[in-house]
């Protein structure tokens, strides 16, 4: 794998950021918080995405970069396997181009990591312990107890995924010996269902007997009930018959005596007509001398109504007089209402005036003060918000000392502690001094000046002089408007005089109240006279009417008593049917009681044959479910041997490949060695605890001097990536280190250059991050970052 290029848009502290990347020893350089292990970031992301960054995607994006709407973007150029790719990457979207294609071989944030993952043939972890080595991974091994650097070994190597295929075996080992376990349990005693279903075969050989003698019974007392069925039908039919007849009997009685009540009331009614006519009579002469009442009292009705108008409209002449009297009494006052108008108008425009001038002078005053009192209060809050937070800041750094992160770029802060803390609490102390100086000032200005208030009284004032002069104004032209009114009201009252004089010259005369009084009397005597003249008057009338009915009721009583006759002598003829129908009743119940009781054997019988089809049904199943719960744990138990030859061939394997690991890695540190120290030492290799032993003169010693220890750990932890990519079919052809040196002191950090100048003709890109200055001489080419305050964003220059 080589890196070409690299491009960051608004991730973490890079803006826009472009890197060419080129052959040899390439040194990224600059102070803690510049930016340079955000590159290493921003190339491990693009590959793997999201995984691969610290936090969350929410604080990739630039601090200073404004709103969440501004682009989050990486494009990394890199050649692989003969071919050119290049990863494109936001916040929600990849796209991967293979050589020149212009389309994407791989979309989406998904589809392009595991596109790369496969291209690469590495997990995002087997790729960082293979092309990046972190600060303090060169001494790795020396951090590790011996049962840890082997179990490290195996980690990285990617030997540990035994150990979870293994554990999965073992997991399902369990359950199939649990199932197992689970059915011999659940397995019923196979002597037990055998004898069940010899049982519940004989059972249901007997139950069938039984149904089919009961069938045969229960046909032939359905066929006897059959026979009688035409007997019995005919004793229903004569019952039937006979009842009907009684029926008759009993309504034509009923019909009959209904018949002789209306004769009796008829002939009463016909002893009444006889008297009304008389009644009637009498009354026609006792009404003759009261005929002509009716139109005396109509005449004495109308003088009447007119004599009441008369008094309305007398009442309401008077009732007009007094009301103009008053109405020309308030016009006389309403006179003078005119001359005031213009001095009450002149009065309310200068209180008006003056009071619009009183609040503009006082809306100035109030905006000037509450302007001062929040500016002091939002000034007083933000320092407050400053002061906590700054109190936390140093409490923070008191408590981690000189491990304390930078609040920039997150890494200890060492050497700079000191300074930073200073100026935690110069601005800490700044900031307690501008706060008391606003705590004051919120307090001066909290309380209404007294010009304000002095202002506002004189408004109030103001306004109540001004609401007066208002309604005084209203009052006056009120008045004024309502002279007119009243000369209106006074022109009607007049037309309103006239009309009612000219109806009272209208009204007739000649009402007498006592002869109106025995008129009305009369009219009433009449009333009731009339009355009774109608009554006896229906009455006479119904005479013919009732006469005819008299005859009609008559006949119809021959008639009853003729046909009651009739079914008199038809009951006789039937006496004897009652006798007949109970005989024949008794035959017909017994018949069908027998074929009741015949059903509900065979009902029994049927029920008890398929109870015990059930039976032999269920012993079968159960017989069947006995045979497959055996044939189920033959197969578990075959399945179980199996996994149990795969466990120990597991185990044996990881054995092998354990055993391997120590000559491989011997070999792979033995060349590096060798290239690296020109031959002086030929051979590294490893003890039972793996601890490194060089070979010098055919003799093993450990590494004692510094210059062998870091030669040594560099040497292994490059064998260790070699092997990662050589099971990964990569070509380890990109080495990338970072802070690797901050542990080192100068010398130490001058044999690893060297070391890694050597290392040139096996790796074409080796990059070095660092802050140290001191290894710049001997580096190829120089990217230089650096941290610009005013665009608060990284800056990258190219030193040579």
């Amino acid at each position: 794998m080589r890196l070409d290029s690299l491009h960051l848009v608004n991730f973490r502290q890079h803006a826009d950021t472009r890197i060419e990347f080129g052959s040899g020893l390439t040194g990224i350089m600059g102070p803690n918080g510049s930016g340079k292990s955000t590159l290493l970031e921003a190339i491990a992301w693009s590959l793997y995405g999201n995984s691969a960054a610290r936090g969350t995607r929410d604080t990739i994006r630039r601090l200073g970069a404004g709103d969440g709407r501004v682009p989050v973007r990486v494009e990394l150029c890199f050649e692989l396997g003969g071919h050119r790719y290049r990863v494109i990457r936001t916040l929600s979207q990849a796209d991967c181009f293979l050589d020149d294609n212009p389309r994407p071989v791989a979309t989406t944030v998904t589809g392009v990591t595991d596109f790369l993952e496969r291209r690469l043939g590495m997990t995002r972890s087997e790729f960082f312990h293979t092309y990046f080595t972190g600060q303090k991974e060169l001494d790795v091994m020396n951090a590790f107890g011996p049962a840890d650097r082997a179990r490290f070994l195996s980690r990285v190597l990617g030997y540990d995924r035994l150990d979870v295929a293994q554990e999965r075996l073992r997991e399902r080992r369990r359950s199939l010996v649990a199932e197992a376990t689970g059915l011999r349990q659940g397995m019923a005693d196979p002597a037990v269902v055998r004898q069940t279903l010899s049982d519940t075969q004989a059972r249901l050989s007997m139950a069938r007997v039984r149904a089919a003698s009961a069938e045969r019974s229960r046909e032939g007392a359905a066929a006897a009930l059959e026979a009688l069925v035409p007997e019995w039908k005919a004793a229903r039919e004569l019952r039937e018959r006979v009842q009907m007849i009684r029926t008759e009997v009993r309504l034509g009685e009923g019909e009959l005596l209904a018949a002789e009540r209306d004769s009796r009331r008829i002939s009463k009614e016909l002893e009444q007509v006889g008297e009304a006519l008389k009644a009637l009579d009498a009354l026609q002469r006792e009404i003759e001398p009261l005929s002509g009442t009716g139109a005396a009292l109509e005449e004495m009705e109308m003088l009447a109504r007119a004599d009441a108008r008369r008094q309305t409209l007398l009442d309401r002449l008077r009732n007009l007089a007094t009301e103009d009297a008053t109405l020309a009494e308030r016009a006389a006052q309403l006179e003078t209402a005119p001359l005031m108008v213009a001095e009450a108008e002149r009065r309310v425009l200068d209180v008006r005036e003056e009071l619009v001038r009183v609040e503009k002078d006082l809306e100035v005053r109030r905006t000037e003060w509450a302007r001062d009192l929040q500016e002091a209060q939002t000034r007083r809050g933000d320092l407050r918000t400053q002061y906590t937070d700054l109190l936390a800041q140093r409490s923070t750094l008191m408590e981690l000392g000189s491990d304390s992160p930078c609040p920039t770029c997150g890494r200890p802060l060492g050497n700079n502690f000191d300074s930073v803390l200073s100026q935690v609490n110069e601005k800490l102390e700044m900031v307690r001094v501008d706060g008391n100086y606003y705590r004051q000032r919120v307090e001066q200005l909290t309380p209404l000046p007294s010009p304000i208030v002095t202002a506002e009284e004189v408004r109030r004032g103001l306004q109540d002089e001004w609401q007066l002069a208002e309604r005084r104004l209203q009052r006056i032209r009120t008045a004024v408007s309502e002279g007119g009114a009243v000369a209106e009201q006074r022109a009607r009252l007049a037309l309103r005089v006239n009309e009612a004089t000219e109806a009272l010259s209208l009204l007739p005369a000649g009402y007498d109240a006592v002869r109106h009084s025995v008129l009305r009397e009369s009219a009433t005597r009449l009333a009731v006279l009339e009355k009774k003249i109608a009554s006896l008057a229906a009455v006479a009338g119904r005479g013919d009417a009732l006469r005819q009915e008299f005859d009609t009721v008559c006949k119809a009583t021959d008639g009853l008593r003729e046909r009651l006759r009739l079914f008199g002598e038809s009951l006789a003829e039937l006496s004897q049917s009652d006798a007949r129908h109970d005989e024949v009743k008794k035959r017909y119940q017994d018949a069908e009681t027998r074929f009741r009781q015949c059903e509900l054997d065979a009902v029994a019988a049927a029920g008890e044959a398929a109870r015990a089809t059930e039976a032999s049904s269920a012993a079968e199943n159960a017989a069947k479910e006995l045979g497959e719960r055996q044939t189920r744990l033959d197969v578990l138990e075959t399945d179980r041997k199996l996994h149990d030859e795969l466990d120990r061939a597991f185990s044996e394997i990881r054995m092998d490949l354990n055993s391997r690991v120590r000559p491989e890695l011997s070999e792979i540190s033995s060349g590096l060695l060798s290239e690296l120290t020109d031959g002086r030492y030929k051979a590294l290799e490893f003890d039972d605890d793996y601890r490194m032993l060089v070979v010098d003169d055919e003799d093993q010693k450990p590494v004692i001097s510094g210059g062998e220890e870091d030669l040594c750990n560099l040497v292994l932890r490059l064998s260790i990536s070699q092997m990662i990519a050589d099971r990964a079919g990569q070509v380890f052809s990109l080495l990338i280190l970072d802070e690797i040196f901050g542990s080192l002191d100068e010398s130490r950090r001058n044999n690893v250059v060297e070391l890694l100048r050597k290392l040139h003709e096996r790796f074409a890109q080796v990059i070095v991050i660092t802050h140290i200055d001191q290894v710049r001489e001997g580096l190829d080419r120089v990217l230089q970052l650096r941290f610009d305050e005013a665009s608060r964003s990284s800056v990258v220059e190219t030193v040579r």
